[in-house]
């Protein structure tokens, strides 16, 4: 049996940890160099967060991960990926990839697949790589300029806030309204003191007025208001006969009260006899004579 020199037994040795080196090396980063794959390019303008070794998915499942990024200095703006896939994804024809930041774990890669067409494409071929704005992306984007607007007035009001919490009159205000709700606690005692003794005897009063105007309506619809009123109505019929009757000249009254003529003459008999008494008291002898023998 041949046995091996002592340099070659080194120099095996130095290959064979190489070569587990370097497969423990693609192991940490995910690489199954025993798991058979095809081969993509990824065609992008961005390639922020992604590294070698970035995951690539597919509807959630990982497929493949980033081999390595090449900066094409020919042209601007231009780096492709090779992408290393899982032997039996196919990729239909139309299909893209979507280059997405997250929050822990940098960038992924995700295959969004065409499914209208039934053409596929071949190892080696490349795919259009398009930059999804992520949260990060977002924040940077958006929000972060709107807050560099806000901080300036956010001083401009908390310098209004200190103003106004210095201000003596702030002081004064906190200490009439606790004056004010003390007044209003007093007038709350007070309050419940007239509801406790006042409101029920008021209630009572109420109570018995209610039963005398009840009392009061039970009697007044005791009355026979109709016989009243049939009363009240023949005694305006006799008084409105009456009155026709004075305003005739058909009776003894009326003549009196409308006949000026009976009035004249009434008056001048009444001056005749006045006349006539005026002259017996003057000349007594004219209308009596004595005679003693």
């Amino acid at each position: 049996m041949k046995k091996f020199s002592k340099e070659a037994k080194i120099g095996v040795t130095a290959i064979l940890s190489l070569v587990l080196l370097y497969i423990g090396v693609n192991y940490l980063k995910g690489i199954n160099l025993f798991k058979p794959a095809n081969y993509y390019y990824v065609s992008c303008n961005n390639v922020k967060d992604i590294t070698i070794s970035s995951p690539v998915f597919v509807e959630g499942f990982k497929i493949g991960l980033v081999r390595s990024i090449e900066y094409d200095y020919s042209s601007i703006d231009k780096i492709t990926l090779e992408i290393s896939l899982d032997k039996g994804m196919k990729i239909n024809k139309g299909s893209y990839i979507s280059i997405e930041s997250t929050l822990l774990s940098g960038a992924e890669l995700h295959l969004k697949l065409n499914k209208y067409v039934s053409e596929y494409h071949k190892p080696g071929d490349v795919l259009e790589g398009r930059l999804k704005g992520g949260m990060l992306t977002s924040v940077e984007d958006q929000i972060l300029p709107r807050v560099v607007d806000i901080v300036p007035k956010i001083d401009s009001i908390l310098t209004g806030l200190q103003a106004l919490i210095n201000n003596p009159a702030l002081s004064q205000a906190l200490t009439n309204l606790e004056g004010t709700t003390k007044q209003l606690e007093m007038s709350s005692k007070q309050l419940n003191t007239l509801l406790s003794e006042d409101v029920p005897d008021i209630a009572s009063n109420l109570k018995t007025t209610s039963s005398n105007l009840s009392t009061f309506s039970e009697n007044l619809n005791k009355l026979d208001l109709d016989q009243s009123i049939n009363s009240l109505n023949t005694a305006l019929d006799n008084i409105n006969t009456m009155t026709i009757k004075l305003n005739s000249k058909n009776n003894s009254l009326g003549l009196l009260l409308n006949d000026t003529l009976l009035y004249r003459n009434l008056n001048l008999t009444l001056d005749n006899a006045s006349g006539l008494l005026l002259d017996l008291k003057q000349n007594p002898k004219r209308y009596v004579s004595f005679s003693l023998f």
